[in-house]
């Protein structure tokens, strides 16, 4: 199977007149899969119960006619107006008691069990009616979960969210002691006194508000999974999924939600005037593909060209399109889509760039998709990408981090850029997983920031060291456990014994300090050591000479931490000291600095983000199956913004 390409069909918001013309350009363009029906509530129920699918059929059967498959929607990401008019308990509420209205999307409590009917019943509709259709291919659910609401404070919420914690702790006094109640006379003697962490004078209760976060995401949870179980009672074969959102989004847990799907999906719009675009784009296509384990993933939504929603939106540049998404591809992409596939002549993202532009099939847009698509049509079915390396991230520990009164504001995606960043610009490939994941796998384990850290997972990562790996710590790490308390008897309490270090205290920076090597920022340390030897020292200040980056043999292994945060020259230089010493070498030796090298197993990817042409060597003679002139070659010419699919004679596995 070739890689899927297509994009949101919303024929809906055309006549019919428009619908033929649809499918003869994207026969042209080598489409083959679209979503569709992600916002058609309204239109094949305009009334409670009342159906109109004879639009939807025809559109369907169009789409099997043409050899188009569909991704098929259950339409639930939007509401109609009629359901808040009828039940206006359905709609979200804010932290401040604000009630949000119709008038945009998503406008429902993921908690409503009102919401949970009316769409249980249209999916139902739709599974029933659709289960057998030759144009489905894979059923999409929802879309963008959490983009807009993310939690609900409303009274049916707070019922809901107390229900949640009595099945999570039992009974008060489980409660009151994992959440700290003692404190500023919080303790709870009543279930019904419980509330969500609405607006309140100052600091709400850091637990509460981490196990508000972790209900939110199971309630929106919930919402899909009602809705897959039903599609699968009826289509048990056809695949499951729904689209992740951003770099990475902190009220959905990506993994959690991985585990529930049958393939990952992921929406991606990098911002064309970042010139580190690319590289947030990488990290997110390498938390997606890790989210099931390495399996194939699917590229949802991107832009052809410019947005509609930041401050300034700009175009891609020519090239851009075509190279960011052979970059998803090669980063284990198994379809590119668009949103959309013909751009909106009304409405909120009526200047949201689409497949088919507002100057119709004549624009440099179109003949950019329609050769896009013929190219993807010359790559066959690839391998999978293995990686030596892993990036520890975790959502619990992410929505903690960024809490109320820290010593500082740390900002842990920053803090992610700032470790993934060396080893994608020295041609490592990287997975980016879970705690629970099986550190073994890795000649090298990075744990940017992981401030919640639980016993168990403390106690797998000192087991990876001492059987013979590779660890990389950064400061404020290992402090809470589950429940934001305190690992007391100091600093990282279930780190010491691996790292060979205490920190007696914090000592977050204004700015830039000298160190021995380098400079650091962001944050310091007070550290003791006891086994570590220092590597480098803090040169100025009231830490000078005081450790600042450790190095300690424990077991079979070697544990390394970051007191602060090293220049990005420093790091890059530290980065490359410590993934040699570990046995980690690039996808292709001796790359120049633009370009991204990636494996899928016989298939190598190299991929040139700068705008000057540049020559790479090749491991061995292949050839580029977008070139296929070049037999045998030696080397490749990249162009500007240029891309190679090399079929390589000899594969190292």
């Amino acid at each position: 199977m070739t890689v899927m390409f297509g994009g949101d069909y919303n024929p809906e918001q055309w006549p019919e007149s428009v619908w033929d013309e649809d499918m003869r350009l994207m026969t042209e363009a080598g489409v083959s899969l679209v979503s569709v029906g992600i916002f058609s509530w309204a239109s094949v129920e305009p009334r409670p119960g009342e159906y109109d699918f004879g639009w939807f059929d025809r559109v369907l059967d169009k789409l099997a006619a043409n050899g188009i498959g569909a991704s098929l929607a259950t339409m639930t990401a939007s509401p109609p107006p009629w359901l808040a008019r009828l039940h206006p308990e359905t709609l979200p509420q804010r932290a401040d008691g604000v009630r949000l209205w119709p008038g945009g999307r998503q406008q429902y409590c993921p908690s409503s069990p009102v919401y949970r009917d009316h769409a249980a019943r249209l999916v139902e509709s739709l599974a029933s009616r659709y289960h057998s259709h030759p144009a489905l291919r894979i059923w999409h659910i929802g879309n963008e979960y959490g983009c807009h609401v993310r939690s609900c404070w409303c009274d049916v919420s707070a019922a809901d969210f107390r229900r949640w914690l009595r099945e999570r702790y039992g009974d008060l006094d489980a409660l009151n002691a994992a959440w700290s109640t003692t404190f500023w006379s919080q303790r709870y003697g009543d279930w019904e006194e419980i509330l969500p962490p609405r607006t309140a004078p100052t600091f709400a209760n850091p637990a509460q508000k981490l196990d508000f976060a972790r209900f939110s995401d199971d309630a929106i949870l919930a919402c899909y999974t009602m809705e897959r179980d039903i599609v699968r009672r009826h289509t048990p074969a056809v695949p499951v999924t729904t689209n992740f959102i951003g770099l990475v989004h902190k009220p959905i847990d990506s993994y959690r939600w991985a585990r529930e799907q049958d393939v990952v999906s992921l929406d991606s719009y990098p911002d064309p005037y970042d010139p580190r675009a690319h590289v947030d784009a990488a990290f997110a296509y390498d938390l997606a593909r890790s989210a099931r384990g390495g399996q194939p993933w699917l590229l949802m939504e991107q832009a052809p060209s410019a947005v509609n929603w930041r401050p300034r939106n700009a175009p891609k540049p020519p090239g851009v399109m075509r190279l960011w998404s052979w970059q998803a591809v090669a980063q284990g992409a198994d379809a590119v889509l668009f949103f959309q596939w013909r751009q909106s002549a009304g409405g909120a993202e009526k200047f949201h760039s689409a497949m088919v532009p507002h100057a119709g099939p004549s624009a440099r847009g179109f003949a950019d998709v329609r050769a896009l698509g013929r190219e993807l049509a010359l790559v066959p079915s690839l391998g999978r990408v293995s990686a030596d390396v892993a990036v520890v991230h975790d959502w619990d520990s992410w929505r903690a981090l960024e809490s109320d009164a820290h010593p500082a504001e740390l900002d842990l995606l920053e803090t992610h850029r700032a470790h993934y960043a060396p080893l994608f610009e020295a041609h490592v490939t990287v997975d980016v997983v879970p705690v629970d994941a099986d550190f073994s796998r890795y000649k090298l384990v990075v744990v940017p920031n992981l401030y919640l850290m639980t016993s168990s997972t403390a106690a797998r990562l000192t087991e990876y060291v001492a059987s013979g790996g590779h660890l990389v710590v950064s400061f404020f790490s290992g402090i809470v456990d589950e429940c934001d308390r305190v690992h007391l008897g100091g600093y990282p309490a279930p780190l010491r014994e691996v790292l060979g270090l205490t920190v007696d205290e914090f000592w977050p920076l204004s700015g830039a300090v000298p160190l021995s090597q380098g400079a650091g920022s962001v944050w310091a340390e007070w550290v003791e050591l006891s086994g570590a030897s220092a590597v480098a020292t803090f040169d100025g200040g009231d830490l000078a000479g005081r450790p600042a980056i450790t190095r300690h043999e424990f077991g079979a292994g070697v544990a390394w931490y970051l007191a602060t945060r090293p220049d990005p020259a420093t790091m890059r230089e530290l980065f490359d000291r410590i993934r040699r010493d570990a046995g980690v070498r690039p996808v292709v030796e001796g790359l120049p600095d633009p370009v991204q090298a990636v494996a899928r197993g016989s298939h190598l990817f190299l991929l040139n983000h700068g705008t000057t042409p540049t020559v790479v060597d090749l491991p061995s003679p292949g050839v580029d199956l977008l070139d296929p002139a070049a037999v045998g070659s030696k080397s490749v010419t990249l162009a500007p913004r240029g891309v190679a699919v090399v079929k390589l004679e000899e594969v190292n596995e």
